[in-house]
């Protein structure tokens, strides 16, 4: 599914450099998949990770 991961991430309230990441990030086909590309801080794409956190447990963690 074409930029899951950005629509979920655009439905949240990010950060202002969060946002910036997103509004320049790329989605990339590869593979089986699409995976979203940014340029950002080590820190901000670890924010942006634990923000997906709800997508990769979706009906199964807890």
């Amino acid at each position: 599914m074409p930029g899951k991961v950005a629509d979920f991430l655009r439905a949240t309230d990010l950060e202002p450099a969060e946002q910036a990441a997103l509004d320049h990030g790329v989605t990339v086909r590869r593979g089986q998949g699409y995976t979203l590309r940014v340029s950002a801080a080590s820190a901000v794409h670890r924010q942006l990770l634990a923000r997906c956190k709800p997508l990769d447990c979706q009906g199964g963690c807890g």
